[in-house]
């Protein structure tokens, strides 16, 4: 991991203003700083995609509920979520540093749902040693306790989304059958979050509320759909070029890489897709200096976004089972064939990386617009690359057609997954577009 000292980067020396105090620093990076080591931690504990949406969901609805309290007209987004108990209140009489009690609440869901806690608390301390002060020993520590009431309520609607039940159910059987995903060479690991369905939603009706349309039936028919989807990821492994390569390769969020050299395995750790978009929101909210309560909106709605869209995405994985090229290439094409990527270990319908950028991008272009060009640094660290894009939207589409370079997947599961993941979008916008969400900059 990074030195603390290199992540207190993200400070300024600006001057930044909160309650009764001046800080030698950015307010405004703060929960930025806070969601870089929960990714930091994320990828050394080396969580599935899926668990790491819920995370980032978790935890950055904790820091919105409790810093939103510093502007009166900030309404609670988990008021429009599912199964949330009303969150705590400040006390009349009382005083607060609301930056305090949003770290602190963040900290304290980000250590209850990691395994990795020293380090989170590590940064914690350190980040809170700026708010510190003597003459202010009772609002400082009014505004801890306030962090730990907002936590406690958000990690009561975590313990009780089904997650626990799903650590505990009976490994997930893979049977041969024509058409349906089997486990995938080199490695035949095995599947990933079978269950993710039975986890409980934020916002969505069920899992299976944006239930996409049937993939192509499987057919060895030359003329049918599949065959022509099936011919169009071999002929691109084929035809594959270097700005091909680099798309796939900059997209791939694979929080754990297997490699192989003879008889040597290895392992690369990287960010997984909903930590990738967790970086793209820091770069988008610096960029256009959003204040500190509207960056805390942007990630609370679009990693909420996220975690509905594994849901909504892992109930069609699980429900059409779909086969991925690599086990049809190597059975009727060519026997020693090979993905770009590493094939995911779960079926391929619908793409994952398609469902869950579009849900990101229709969330963030509805809160910062879609004319918003940026340059993305998030994989400078992992992998000693950037890349530019004109929008938004731009950047999601690029996502998804990367699993077609990749390998990995079909075309219909990136159009379908990314229709899937627009659905989950808007619902989202809808819910929230007569509350006060409109964004301001400082």
């Amino acid at each position: 991991m990074r030195t603390n000292v290199v992540l207190f980067l993200f400070f300024s020396l600006a001057i930044g203003c909160t309650q009764k105090r001046t800080r030698p620093f950015n307010i405004n990076g703060i929960q930025h700083l806070c969601v870089h080591r929960l990714t930091e931690v994320i990828v050394y504990d080396i969580f599935t995609p899926p668990v790491a949406g819920r995370i980032y969901a978790y935890s950055n609805l904790a820091f919105y509920e409790a810093v939103r309290y510093k502007n009166s007209e900030a309404q609670s987004i988990t008021d429009q979520l599912k199964e949330f108990d009303t969150m705590p209140s400040p006390e009349n009489g009382k005083q607060y540093d609301f930056n305090v009690a949003a770290i602190k609440s963040f900290f304290n869901v980000a250590r209850a749902l990691t395994f990795s806690k020293d380090s989170l608390t590590k940064t914690e301390k350190e980040i809170l040693k700026e708010f510190e002060s003597e003459d202010d020993a009772v609002l400082y520590k009014n505004s801890l306790t306030f962090g730990d009431t907002i936590a406690s309520a958000i990690l009561k609607r975590a313990a009780a989304d089904n997650y626990k039940e799903t650590r505990g159910m009976p490994k997930y059987s893979v049977f041969k059958e024509t058409g349906k995903w089997q486990q995938t060479p080199p490695d035949y690991l095995d599947a990933i979050e079978p269950n993710w369905r039975l986890i409980k939603p934020l916002l969505l009706d069920s899992a299976g509320q944006f239930r996409p349309s049937l993939p192509p039936a499987y057919s060895v028919d030359k003329r049918s759909q599949y065959h022509k989807e099936l011919m169009e990821v071999y002929n691109v492994s084929k035809k594959r070029n270097s700005s091909q390569d680099t798309i796939a390769y900059y997209w791939d969020d694979n929080p754990f890489v297997i490699g192989h050299k003879g008889h040597l395995m290895f392992a690369t750790k990287k960010t997984t897709p909903g930590g990738h978009w967790m970086g793209i929101i820091s770069i988008l909210c610096r960029q256009i200096n959003a204040d500190d309560i509207s960056t805390a909106k942007v990630y609370a709605l679009t990693s909420a976004a996220i975690f509905d869209g594994f849901i909504s995405c892992w109930d069609e994985k699980y429900r059409s089972r779909m086969i991925r090229p690599v086990t049809v290439i190597r059975e009727s094409l060519e026997p020693t064939w090979h993905s770009f990527l590493q094939t995911p270990p779960f079926p391929e319908y619908t793409s994952g990386h398609s469902v869950i950028t579009a849900a990101a991008s229709t969330v963030l272009t509805n809160l910062l617009g879609d004319n918003l060009p940026f340059e993305d640094t998030t994989e400078m660290e992992y992998l000693g690359m950037k890349r530019s894009f004109s929008s938004i939207t731009a950047a999601a589409d690029e996502a998804g057609i990367s699993r077609l370079y990749g390998g990995i997947h079909y075309r219909s599961a990136i159009e379908q997954g990314k229709v899937q993941g627009q659905n989950v979008g808007v619902l989202y916008n809808r819910k929230f577009k007569e509350l006060n969400f409109q964004m301001t900059g400082k």
